[in-house]
């Protein structure tokens, strides 16, 4: 029986307050890491560009400035134009789907994954030789590869992505039947 009018017959099923409040976790991490990214690469530019190595823990972890013309480990860079369009069907995709939120991993992963995406799709776009072919600002050097804080927030959405969707949840909060 319905307790007021326009109240949900199911328990905990609120679907106005609490899809606006994952739509709002998402925007705020994707607002948050986004920004992070940009404001260390503006950093990185400004003080590395040119300058050695400097070491943060010996052999494991230093700042180091790199242009990266393609993906992880500077693999595809003669596919800037390629990889900014699937950055760019990723963003509308995510921004698409977010509305459906209804679960916090899922949102602070897609959060993750529009920042990250983002991220290094800005450098794409604005960033030298030209627009969709710019090179990727890298500057954290774990000794095997070089990246950014887009490939952070990229890897953490990736896990968490993983992890929800391995736990059977969906994006709307439901989970999967078990079979």
């Amino acid at each position: 029986m319905q307790a007021a009018r326009g109240a949900s017959l199911s328990p905990g099923d609120d679907h106005g307050a609490t899809t606006r409040t994952y739509v709002r976790l998402f925007a705020v991490v994707a607002v948050v890491a986004f920004v992070l990214d940009q404001v260390t690469k503006v950093v990185a530019v400004e003080k590395l560009q040119g300058r050695e190595s400097i070491e943060i823990i010996p052999g494991v972890l230093s700042l180091s400035f790199l242009r990266n013309p393609g993906a992880a480990l500077s693999t595809g860079a003669g596919f800037t134009l390629v990889l900014s369009i699937i950055a760019i069907a990723v963003c509308v995709g995510v921004v698409r789907v977010a509305p459906r939120l209804r679960d916090r991993g899922w949102a602070v992963g897609l959060g993750l994954l529009l920042a990250g995406a983002l991220g290094n799709l800005s450098d794409r776009i604005f960033r030298e030789p030209s627009p969709l072919k710019g090179h990727v600002v890298d500057f954290i050097d774990y000794g095997v590869f070089v990246g950014n804080v887009a490939d952070i927030a990229l890897t953490f959405a990736a896990i968490i992505i993983v992890w929800r969707a391995w736990r059977g949840v969906r994006i709307d909060g439901t989970r999967e039947e078990k079979s």
